[in-house]
């Protein structure tokens, strides 16, 4: 009966993502000569939520242990296909740019810690950290207020990526868009590379 819930869930999010995230001209990637009322002027920029979440290896790691760092976030489930597309190429991005002050994890939402680590850190070989997100609640204060707002904001979250600067500040954000699905990372490392 879960594994149903969860299919219902990401068709959900499917059929959503194609019928309203596309109208964006690209989602969420914000660029200094937008038009300040495009959706994506509201992340742009803006401070990152703070939090605080165990790893798979029980540490708390928090949002303020990047300070000084660039942070790529990737929001996952392990029962999401867009998530699985994206983590071998999320390991490379780590192994890529691990040198030159960037850090890569992922947020995995609501989802026993056994089954994040057979499910995402040993099938893919994942070295750098997974965060358990219990309650969604991490995953809640990252998403865009008025983005698909019959979802829950979890949910709304699910296969995003998200570049948190030196600061604390949010330059990039990507969420689930079919249309332009993104699995190798492009726009992201494209973002990466000017922050750099």
């Amino acid at each position: 009966m879960k594994m149903n819930k969860n299919l219902w869930r990401l068709t959900l999010i499917t059929l959503l993502s194609l019928l309203i995230i596309p109208t964006f001209d690209h989602p969420l990637f914000a660029q200094e000569d937008e038009n300040p009322s495009d959706i994506s002027e509201l992340i742009h920029n803006k401070k990152a939520p703070e939090f605080s979440l165990k790893s798979l290896d029980a540490e708390t790691i928090s949002l303020r242990d990047y300070k000084g760092k660039i942070l790529v976030v990737h929001i996952a489930t392990t029962w999401c296909p867009f998530c699985n597309a994206e983590a071998p190429h999320l390991e490379k991005l780590y192994q890529d740019y691990k040198d030159k002050n960037v850090e890569v994890l992922i947020i995995d939402v609501k989802e026993p810690k056994e089954l994040v680590e057979k499910q995402l850190k040993e099938k893919h070989n994942l070295s750098f950290p997974i965060l358990l997100d219990p309650e969604g609640e991490v995953a809640a204060s990252f998403a865009p207020k008025d983005v698909l707002p019959d979802l829950s904001r979890d949910e709304v979250m699910l296969a995003s990526n998200i570049i948190i600067d030196e600061e604390g500040k949010i330059q990039f954000m990507s969420l689930l868009d079919t249309r332009n699905f993104d699995a190798e990372l492009v726009e992201l490392k494209k973002r990466l590379n000017e922050i750099l």
